[in-house]
C-alpha cells in the first residue's frame, strides 16, 4: 500500500456545505469619480489581474484604495476569494485583510470553522470547487455567471485537522516542485526561442553582392492576392477548406496541409471567394497590434484553401516555407512595420507587404534553410514534441495527485 493510500485509507470524513463554512460576501468598485477614495489608498482592492500577475496567495494587490471607500468592514485576512462572473473559477488565498471588485466573491470562515479547518486546505478544495462552479453557472444571456445561492451548495469533504494539515504539506511541496520545475523548463524554452530566432536571423542573413535579394511583389518571385469576405458564423465542421484571419493567430503555424475550419461549397460558389492553392503563402494583414501582421502559413494541401480577406495570398516561385519562415523573422517585419496603419485594428495592405526585400538564394540554399529551421520549430514550438509536451506533463501529473488527495467516499454524506 503507498503513502497516499495509507494516510486516505479509512479517513472519516464531514461533508460541509459552502454554506455552513464560509461567510460569502461579494465585491464591489467604489466609485470613480470620487477621487478620495482611490488617493492615497492603504487598502487592497483585488482583481482578476491580481491573480494572473502574481499567483494565487496574495498579500498585495495592484490598485489600493481609501478607508472612505470601504463599505462596512474588509475581509479578512486568511480568506479565499474566487472569480463568479465571465471567467469563473479562478480562486486565490488572500493574507490580508482586503476588498475586491464585483466579478470577485469572497470567501471567509465562520468561527465555529476556525479551529477546524486549515484555510490552506479549503484553498486546495477551490480547484474543483471552481471546475463545479463553470459547470454550473447560469450563461444565458452571453455572460456566465453564477449566483450566491448556487455557490452555497457546494459541499467539502472535512477530515481531521492533523489529515488536512498532511495533505496540505504534501500539496505545497508538490506545488513548489512543480513550480520550479515549470520555471526550468519555461526557461529552457525561452532560451531555445531565442537561439531560435538567433538562427533563424543568421539564416536569412545572405551578402548582397553574392545572393540577389528582391522585392516581394517582384513578378519574378511572386504575387500577392487579397482574399475575400466571409464571417466565423459561415464556418462548418466539413466542407472546402478554409483559412480565417484569427485562426493564424491561434492555430496555425509556418504551414499547413489540413485547416481547422470549413465553409459549404455554395457559399464559396455565391461569394466567388478566393482561393491560395498549394505551394501559395497564406499571410495575415490585420491584428489588434502591429506585432501581429505578417505572419505567413506555407500551404502544403493538395486542396485549395479559401482565403479571408484580412490575408493575403502569396503565389511565389521560392519555395513556401522560405517565404513562410521569412514573414518571421525580425528583418521582415522591420521593414513592413512602417507601412502599417495603426487603429483599433491594425492592417497593411499588398503594396506596403510587397515593398520587404526578400533574399532570393538557390532553390537548394532555401531547402537547407528550410530543413534547419523545421527542426528547431519542432524542438520549440510543437505542443506534441519537446519542453512544451514536458511541461504539461508535469502540471497533469501535480492535477492528478492534487484531485487523489482531495477525493473521498461520499457515503460520509451526512
Amino acid at each position: 500500500m503507498s503513502y497516499l493510500e495509507k494516510l486516505l485509507n479509512g479517513v472519516e470524513v464531514e461533508w460541509k456545505t459552502v454554506d455552513d463554512i464560509f461567510y460569502i460576501k461579494n465585491g464591489y468598485t467604489p466609485s470613480k469619480s470620487s477621487q478620495e477614495y482611490w488617493t492615497n489608498g492603504t487598502n487592497p482592492w483585488f482583481r482578476m489581474e491580481d491573480i494572473r500577475k502574481n499567483g494565487r496567495v496574495l498579500s498585495d494587490s495592484i490598485q489600493h484604495v481609501s478607508d472612505s471607500a470601504v463599505k462596512g468592514q474588509l475581509i479578512p485576512e486568511n480568506s479565499l476569494l474566487m472569480s463568479t462572473t465571465a471567467t469563473i473559477g479562478e480562486h486565490a488565498l488572500v493574507l490580508v485583510p482586503y476588498l475586491t471588485n464585483q466579478q470577485i466573491t469572497n470567501f471567509s470562515l465562520k468561527t465555529s470553522f476556525i479551529d477546524k479547518v486549515s484555510i490552506k486546505y479549503l484553498f486546495y478544495c477551490f480547484f474543483d470547487f471552481g471546475k463545479w462552479c463553470i459547470e454550473n453557472a447560469n450563461k444565458n444571456g452571453g455572460l456566465s455567471i453564477i449566483g450566491t445561492n448556487k455557490l452555497k451548495e457546494y459541499t467539502i469533504a472535512i477530515p481531521s485537522l492533523e489529515i488536512q494539515q498532511k495533505i496540505v504539506a504534501i500539496l505545497d511541496s508538490f506545488t513548489e516542485l512543480t513550480a520550479e520545475l515549470t520555471a526550468e523548463l519555461t526557461a529552457e524554452l525561452t532560451a531555445r526561442k531565442m537561439q531560435y530566432s538567433y538562427y533563424r536571423e543568421k539564416l536569412y542573413t545572405f551578402d548582397k553582392n553574392k545572393v540577389q535579394h528582391l522585392p516581394m511583389d517582384d513578378e519574378s518571385i511572386g504575387v500577392f492576392q487579397r482574399g475575400k469576405r466571409f464571417v466565423k458564423t459561415d464556418l462548418i465542421s466539413e466542407g472546402v477548406p478554409v483559412i480565417h484571419y484569427g485562426e493564424m493567430y491561434t492555430h496555425y503555424g509556418t504551414w499547413a496541409d489540413k485547416t481547422k475550419s470549413f465553409l459549404s461549397e455554395e457559399l464559396v460558389k455565391n461569394k466567388n471567394l478566393r482561393v491560395a492553392n498549394k505551394g501559395d503563402v497564406v499571410i495575415v494583414a490585420a491584428g489588434e497590434t502591429i506585432e501581429d501582421i505578417g505572419m505567413g502559413t506555407a500551404w502544403l494541401g493538395d486542396e485549395g484553401v479559401v482565403v479571408h480577406d484580412a490575408c493575403f495570398s502569396y503565389k511565389t516561385t521560392l519555395n513556401p516555407k522560405f517565404v513562410a519562415y521569412f514573414t518571421r523573422t525580425k528583418q521582415f517585419h522591420d521593414q513592413i512595420k512602417k507601412h502599417i496603419s495603426s487603429g483599433k485594428i491594425s492592417a497593411i495592405n499588398a503594396n506596403g507587404l510587397g515593398k520587404a526585400i526578400i533574399p532570393v538564394p538557390s532553390k537548394e540554399e532555401q531547402e537547407r534553410v528550410v530543413s534547419i529551421l523545421d527542426k528547431f520549430d519542432v524542438l520549440t514550438n510543437s505542443i506534441s514534441e519537446g519542453l512544451p509536451k514536458e511541461i504539461e506533463l508535469r502540471k497533469k501529473q501535480y492535477e492528478y495527485y492534487r484531485d487523489l488527495l482531495l477525493t473521498f467516499p461520499k457515503n460520509n454524506l451526512e
